[in-house]
């Protein structure tokens, strides 16, 4: 997706937010294409677009700070559109405008009550008089711009203001999230009713834009495309196969790092199941290799992302004519890996978006890089990608490497591959593994002392990590029956060789992430 797209667009202008991405996936799904920039873009450029409305999101900085991030200049006068702030969005527009922005004597973070003001706002048509709200700031707009009227506000400040005249909006809370229930209906009112917005974009209208994106792109050259075995990379082929059909060949690796059994089951579903061109590679020795003595994830993580070049660019010259490596991106890995967009955090580098090398042979194609992982389910199951496929959980590039804290040695990935394999069963059994999002175990560094058959163990821990979630982007940790993890433990402590103790991880991301590493 070029960002060049032909539908009605909403531009948000990210400002630093970890949240900017909500409220992109709360709009597309509204049925808009939402685009999320850096919030320095020239106006030229987002003028380029189908554009309808804009919205600058939240962000850590305080608008008085020296060097706080700044729209252009003639982005509130000159782009005509209408014009939502939320939080910093809302700070920076009041600043810019003759408002006035203060520290607040109190961070006001968590639940509040709003109240409306004024009950003929577009921007809460249809909503009551009261509604509880998500905070996370620690300013507040003390003094509205000239023009602009207070729409609501909590017992601690004023919390939205307007300008009729202007199309400007602002809000200190976030309607992106799910504490403030009555949120999506705010940015409904936004789009819909004030941006004049009727919706005509779905997931489904990629499949055509990218098919005949990557025939212009690709020409005559011939493209190999990484296969994980999961959902991403399987869309990603499937997808470049209506492009190129034949001229597309499917390189599955088996690094070594993968779970118990998978590299051979996968492969037969590939060639049984889906009409791709797959070649199976053996390469288990150059990743393990490459892991010695490694014990910072990111290094793994880099490492990782080399190996897996040099075998696709080795693929490649088997091949010949091949110019070009599909990956299955998504927009979660470009934004916990890069600041693709803004001046979001880096989290960490996915092996196919920071962890490649500065040096490839080979030109990307990532035709799902825009999209969250339930979108892409979606386009799967339009191009007949099967469900056993469709609903694995997800599993990161670097494969088990990130879940052996620490040094990866072929014995900690036997212990690692033994646990993870009972996990599975155990909540296939349960009917459990389709009602959580991702569920894994983790090898801890660690050794802990324990008794079996009465004598004294000095034995590794496993954690399991099982959590809910809709695109990755924020996940809680699963509620599990009690009988069910009891089960677990008690399987993994006594069939896997060197396991004397079981953990759960309770943390919700944020402020985790989902994988350890």
């Amino acid at each position: 997706m070029s960002g060049k797209s032909s539908h009605e667009t909403i531009i948000i202008l990210d400002f630093g937010s970890q949240y900017t991405q909500l409220i992109a996936r709360r709009i597309r799904e509204a049925g808009v294409f939402c685009e999320v920039l850096p919030y320095n873009t020239p106006v030229r450029e987002i003028e380029r677009r189908e554009l309808r409305g804009i919205i600058l999101s939240g962000g850590p900085s305080s608008v008085y700070d020296e060097g706080s991030p700044r729209p252009p200049d003639e982005l509130l006068e000159k782009v005509k559109c209408p014009k939502l702030g939320i939080c910093y969005g809302l700070q920076l527009i009041a600043a810019l405008l003759g408002g006035e922005v203060l520290p607040s004597k109190n961070r006001e973070y968590g639940y509040a009550m709003l109240k409306l003001s004024i009950l003929d706002s577009p921007l809460f048509a249809g909503l009551p008089q009261e509604m509880d709200v998500w905070m996370s700031h620690g300013d507040n707009v003390v003094a509205p711009p000239p023009g602009f009227r207070i729409i609501s506000k909590t017992d601690k400040a004023l919390n939205a203001l307007e300008d009729l005249s202007k199309r400007i909006f602002g809000i200190q809370f976030h309607p992106e999230v799910a504490h403030t229930p009555l949120g999506v209906q705010i940015l409904r009112n936004f789009v819909f009713d004030i941006c004049g917005c009727k919706g005509d974009w779905s997931p489904k209208a990629v499949i055509g834009e990218q098919v005949e994106a990557i025939k212009k792109r690709v020409g005559g050259n011939r493209v190999i495309c990484g296969l994980s075995g999961g959902v991403d990379s399987t869309v990603a082929a499937a997808l470049v196969n209506l492009a190129v059909g034949e001229r597309q060949t499917c390189i599955f690796v088996d690094t070594g790092l993968l779970r118990e059994g998978e590299f051979e089951s996968t492969l037969a579903l590939f060639k049984n199941s889906m009409h791709l061109g797959v070649v199976g590679v053996k390469a288990e020795d150059k990743f393990l290799l490459s892991l010695e003595g490694i014990t910072d994830p990111e290094r793994k993580r880099k490492e990782i992302g080399r190996v897996f070049i040099e075998v696709f660019e080795e693929q490649a010259d088997n091949i010949g004519g091949v110019r070009f490596l599909v990956q299955g991106t998504l927009y979660p890995d470009v934004i916990e890996s890069v600041s693709v967009y803004g001046p979001s955090a880096v989290i960490k580098s996915h092996h196919n978006v920071g962890g490649l090398p500065e040096r490839m042979n080979l030109e990307l194609i990532e035709p799902l890089r825009n999209l969250f992982k339930d979108e892409v389910r979606l386009i799967g199951r339009e191009l007949n990608v099967p469900e056993e496929i469709i609903k694995r959980h997800p599993f990161p590039g670097p494969g088990l490497a990130v879940r052996v804290i620490g040094e990866v040695t072929e014995e900690r990935l036997r212990i690692l591959q033994a646990a993870d394999r009972i996990l599975e069963e155990e909540l296939r059994h349960a009917h459990l593994y389709d009602a959580v999002w991702q569920a894994f175990p983790v090898l801890l560094p660690i050794s802990t002392v324990g008794v079996m058959g009465d004598e004294r163990t000095y034995e590794k821990v496993i954690a399991i990590r099982a959590v809910t979630s809709v695109d990755g982007m924020t996940a809680d940790w699963a509620r599990l029956p009690h009988d069910a993890m009891a089960r677990i433990s008690t399987r993994i402590v006594s069939e896997v060789k060197g396991i004397n103790r079981v953990v759960y991880d309770i943390s919700s991301k944020p402020p985790s992430t989902i994988e350890w590493e």
